[in-house]
């Protein structure tokens, strides 16, 4: 440590005297609207094998300077950031190839922060808790030397050798998604544990997995939804290269990986939330970054991103495209997006500055990579989804309500006498909704959703001997739905262990909604659990295979309990029927032609000299007829 300090003078001085000063940081892709002192960009770039260079956006801040183990996190003018108009920058030698060193920003000597884009952090107060198993050798925050979470920094930091360089998302609209939440996915709670699993993800029938926030975010045991640094993955599931492992298997595997990405807010943490922070801790009116309060106090959390600001659009357009150069994701899973405006009120009706913002975003995601897939949790008025939907977005379908009302055996009750039954599924269909493209990510359970099983077995309805409370009758009507779910055309989404029927409710006694989940991998040994994933897992291989499941030519009848689709393609048809009542049903049954047909789950055959015929249903049977 002597040593580095007294010949730092000398390193830092031949450094000042270069000019543009060494090559672009290969982690920071560059960003039209993110202006760079000299060829350096804003973040931390590696110079050489013994010195790196600091960049800090900081608009009205008088001073910043450099601490940390390398000068034994003293204040001194030989670390006092260069001022460049609204940055400041700083290059430091002498640093030992491979090594790990803490350091921080200290700005107008008051506020201690790590670099916003810097790609691991040093948390005081939670990196104790994580485990040698999840991330070995991790480095040791200098307690008493400093406060609040710094920034870890490396000339030559772990390389990953990825074994699929390229990888291209098949069939997009008609994907088969995997949401996961990496902490309760398995046992063990991180992402190399998930690695294990791709193959049981595979036999699924899964060619996606969106997994839940994976960012840093606060604390340890979270959803990921209260983020705080955007480049740097989170150390309680793994280190950054698990993280690659992972993806580079579920790509070798055609497996596609979905990062769902939370740019509505950031919490306390976040160095760009602290750099501009008044007494009242709201973001003051001079930051770049955030409105100094949500305009929209209905459905705000955290601290609200203004991105009508340059400076914000700018930031998100680094943030999407550092995870798809760095970690190969596919897309995004965006959360909230009904929040990206200033416009007050409660995001519900069409907003025509949101709708730009959003497809500014998308634009530029693609320009970078084409075929990034890109969804948005938005959940608006469907004149605004249309839109979205039109432009290429992809937007998540939350059917969780209508399709367990159905799975009770409540579906056929008006209960707000509108009109409307409670079990109507009809609004999974994106023709319904009268969209171009099939951009509907139509589902019946997510992270925020209650679970069908829990509701099946907890309020489901009966007659005579036939219980919707029993497993095995709740499952049974389970794998209807699916087979009505998954018959759709365009792309879906499968929520954790949903194949199994999961049936833990997400408030219980003890255990609130943000609460961990057990795993329960032994639910695959059930019989009648298995069933479920095997239903699954069987219209999922024939959606993956057979292209009339692409089709826009389909008409649909899912309003009653008697719910039927029929597809129709050059080739062949398919016709999917299925009874949600808790009595027997007969009903007529429009194939469209006449001929052979075959039920693909029974074998069973129908030779048919009419195009509807009548075909009675038990309580909870379900169909999926090919034409022959």
């Amino acid at each position: 440590m002597k040593l580095l300090r007294f010949f730092f003078p000398l390193v830092l001085c031949m450094f000042l005297s270069c000019s543009d000063n060494g090559p672009n940081n290969p982690d920071i892709p560059e960003v039209p609207l993110t202006p760079t002192i000299g060829s350096l960009r804003d973040g931390i770039t590696v110079i050489s094998d013994d010195s790196l260079a600091f960049v800090l956006f900081a608009p009205k801040k008088q001073t910043v300077h450099l601490i940390g183990d390398f000068n034994n996190w003293t204040v001194s003018d030989s670390y006092k950031m260069k001022k460049d108009g609204d940055r400041f920058w700083i290059k430091i030698g002498n640093l030992q190839k491979g090594k790990e060193y803490i350091c921080q920003y200290l700005i107008d000597n008051s506020i201690r922060i790590a670099d916003p884009y810097t790609s691991k952090v040093s948390d005081p107060d939670n990196d104790r808790y994580i485990s040698n198993n999840v991330y070995p050798n991790l480095i040791q925050y200098p307690t008493g030397k400093t406060s609040e979470i710094a920034m870890v920094v490396n000339t030559a930091p772990a390389s990953y050798s990825w074994k699929v360089n390229t990888f291209k998302v098949d069939k997009p609209d008609n994907m088969v998604i995997y949401e996961i939440l990496i902490r309760d996915f398995t046992e063990q709670g991180t992402i190399k544990a998930i690695e294990e699993k791709i193959s049981y993800l595979k036999n699924l029938g899964v060619n996606a997995v969106e997994l839940m926030p994976f960012n840093e975010f606060e604390g340890n045991n979270s959803w990921g939804y209260n983020p705080s640094f955007y480049f740097a993955t989170d150390k309680a599931y793994g280190t950054p290269n698990d993280y690659k492992a992972f993806i580079d298997a579920c790509h070798s595997n055609g497996i596609a990986v979905i990062m769902d990405m939370v740019l509505n807010h950031s919490y306390g943490q976040s160095p760009m939330v602290r750099m501009y922070q008044g007494s009242d801790k709201n973001p003051t009116a001079d930051n770049p970054w955030y409105n100094k309060t949500s305009p929209n106090s209905s459905y705000s959390w955290g601290y609200d991103f203004n991105h009508e600001s340059e400076y914000t659009k700018a930031f998100v357009d680094s943030v999407c495209a550092y995870w798809m150069k760095e970690y190969k994701v596919d897309g995004f899973r965006f959360d909230f997006t009904k929040g990206f405006t200033n416009t007050k009120g409660d995001g519900w009706s069409k907003d025509d500055s949101r709708i730009t913002i959003l497809k500014r975003m998308a634009s530029e995601i693609w320009k970078r990579k084409s075929d990034a897939i890109v969804i948005f949790e938005h959940l608006t008025a469907n004149d605004e989804e249309k839109i979205l939907a039109d432009y290429g977005i992809k937007l998540w379908g939350n059917m969780n309500s209508t399709f367990i009302e159905a799975t009770m055996g409540w579906g056929a009750f008006d209960s707000d006498e509108n009109g409307e039954l409670n079990g109507d599924v009809s609004w999974a269909s994106y023709k319904k909704r009268e969209w171009s493209k099939p951009n509907l990510v139509a589902y019946m359970e997510s992270h925020d959703e209650e679970r069908i099983m829990f509701k099946n077995e907890a309020y489901g309805n009966s007659n005579g001997s036939y219980n919707v409370k029993d497993l095995s009758t709740g499952l049974k009507r389970t794998e209807a739905a699916a087979v009505i779910l998954m018959s759709l055309p365009g792309p879906k989404m499968i929520w954790q262990f949903g194949e199994l029927g999961y049936d833990i409710a997400l408030n219980r006694e003890g255990n609130q909604h943000l609460d961990p989940k057990p795993p329960h991998w032994e639910y695959y040994d059930v019989p009648a659990r298995k069933n479920l994933y095997d239903v699954f897992a069987k219209i999922n291989k024939l959606r993956n295979t057979n292209t009339t499941f692409y089709t826009s030519d389909y008409t649909i009848d899912l309003a009653n309990q008697y719910k039927q689709i029929l597809l129709k393609s050059s080739t062949e048809s398919i016709c999917a029927i299925a009874n949600f009542d808790v009595t027997e049903l007969t009903q007529k049954v429009n194939f469209g032609k006449t001929g052979k047909w075959e039920d693909y789950f029974t074998g069973n055959q129908l030779n048919l000299s009419d195009n509807s015929i009548d075909i009675t249903l038990q309580p909870g049977e379900y169909r999926l007829y090919i034409s022959k």
